[in-house]
Formats: structure tokens, sequence, C-alpha cells
């Protein structure tokens, strides 16, 4: 099943979160994601407000920095939401921003071991079982929650190097792409994933999410690039990991990326977007009806 969604962008204040809500669910988008980043609003708190004000949107986190967080709490926060909001709850875990976690004393030694951990000890919590570990990082001593959802929603894995997407593959249920992924780091991303699948055992079709930077209306090239350039970081941001233009020439592209193995493609307004709430207006009513 192919899948739209757009992402509802950390610099949206938490008031406006209804207007997001709204947006979402009138225009018929399939999903909305949002983001933890530092230091904007909690991802817990932020997918709350949108499931209480939508009947049918999915809503995903993309994602939770590992190293921020206690794996107990986590859990207890997503087993919470899974039961309020059965079938409607997509958690994302990952790595996170290694700058940021060293500004806030959380950087470790092996990101891919904490990720491994974690993400191995929640599925087990969330599935009820009471948990013994002692991990390099995560220690656990018989602990099971009091709340455990009667159906554990999937875990999605961010993963950008081979190491990381071989590891999602073997012990998530969906990776999500950063939007610095082209077409052909999309091939290879699907490729590596399953490899990491086969490794583990585990049989069926891994699931891709892909976040595309997306801009539309005046200057919408110039804006593209600007944002491209602008978050480049350490790595660069591929011209060709982007679109911009009006609603047909998007929707081309995001056939173009679920052709490529993108089983969800997340539209991502640049930052600068004008209007980033009705951006996800415009995707789920004038660029999902195309893709119908």
């Amino acid at each position: 099943m192919t899948v739209l969604g757009a992402v509802c962008l950390p610099q949206v204040p938490p008031e406006r979160l209804p207007e997001v809500a709204s947006a979402a669910e009138d225009s018929g988008l399939d999903e909305v994601w949002v983001w933890e980043d530092c230091f904007w609003a909690g991802s817990a708190v932020t997918a709350a407000t949108l499931l209480a004000r939508t009947e049918r949107v999915r809503v995903g986190i993309g994602v939770m920095p590992v190293p921020l967080r206690n794996v107990a709490l986590t859990a207890m926060e997503i087993a919470a939401l899974a039961r309020l909001y059965p079938g409607r709850v997509l958690p994302g875990f990952g790595h996170g921003v290694q700058d940021w976690m060293g500004q806030i004393g959380a950087r470790v030694e092996s990101p891919l071991t904490l990720l491994r951990e974690q993400l191995t000890a929640l599925r087990a919590l969330l599935a009820g079982e009471k948990v013994t570990v002692t991990g390099r990082y995560v220690q656990l001593d018989q602990v099971a929650l009091e709340w455990p959802p009667a159906t554990p929603p999937p875990l999605v894995a961010a993963a950008t190097g081979p190491k990381t997407l071989r590891l999602s593959g073997g012990i998530a249920d969906a990776t999500i792409l950063t939007s610095r992924t082209d077409l052909a780091g999309l091939r290879a991303a699907r490729r590596l994933v399953e490899e990491g699948r086969a490794a583990a055992g585990i049989t069926g079709p891994a699931r891709l999410i892909a976040n595309l930077l997306t801009t539309t209306g005046p200057d919408a090239a110039a804006r593209l690039a600007a944002a491209q350039q602008a978050n480049s970081g350490s790595s660069p941001h591929l011209p060709e990991a982007g679109i911009a233009g009006d609603a047909p020439a998007i929707a081309d592209a995001v056939r173009r990326w679920w052709d490529a193995g993108a089983d969800t493609v997340i539209l991502e307004p640049a930052d600068t977007d004008p209007d980033p709430v009705g951006f996800i207006r415009f995707v789920g009513e004038q660029v999902r009806p195309l893709l119908a």
C-alpha cells in the first residue's frame, strides 16, 4: 500500500496544532508526521494533541532521539497513545543529531548499540513482557508496563548509513529516510534494509518511509535550492532530493519515489515556508487527488 503524508514542522507553534489537525483531517491526508527536534515541543504531547483532534489520520513521530530518552518512559508514553488511538500511532526512533546530544550531555560512544538496545527493550515492553536486561546503555530490572497496548504499534527506525540501515531492517517494522535521500539512495537503502531483514530471519517486505523536501508557490525553485543549501550540514543535500512546483509536478515526483521503492512518501516543507499549516492542506487537497 502506498501512502502520502506531510510533515508538521517543529517550527509550528504548539497553539497552532488544532489548525494542523483540521488541515490534515479535512483534506483527506493519510498521515501527518511530527518531529522531536531539540529544543522544540516534545513529540508525545504534539502527537497526542493531533490524535485527540482527529478521527482517522495516522500520526507519525519522525523521530524520537534515543539518547534523549529512557526506554521505560518512552514505552509508557507510546503505550498510552496506542491504547487511546489504536492503529493511528507510528512512533519513530533514531540516533539524534549528535551535536544536540552532546549539548545536553547525552552523546554516547556507540549510537548503533544504543538504538539496538532501546528498540529491542521497547518492543518487549510494548508486548506486555516483564523485561530484565543489562546492556551497555539500557538497564531494566523486572520492568513491565501496567497498561501495555492490546496491539503494539509498528516501530520505525531512522537510518542513513549502511550499518544503521541493516540494523533497522533487522529490528524495526519500518525505516524512515531523511530528505537528503535521492532516488538512487532510496534504492540502495532498500537493498540494505532487506539485507538486515534476511540476516535476522525476517520474511516479508520491508516498509520504507521517505521524506521529500517540497516547495510550491512563488519562487518555489529558489526556495528549494536555499533550503537544500541550508540543510546540507556535514553531508550534501543533493539537488535531486527534492521537488519544487505545482501539485501535478509534486504528484509526479511522489510517483517516482513510490516506483523507486518508497511505501510512504512524506512531503516536507522548507522551514521557511510562509504557511506550513497551509502546506499540509495543500498536500491533502491538491496533491493527494492526483495520486488516487
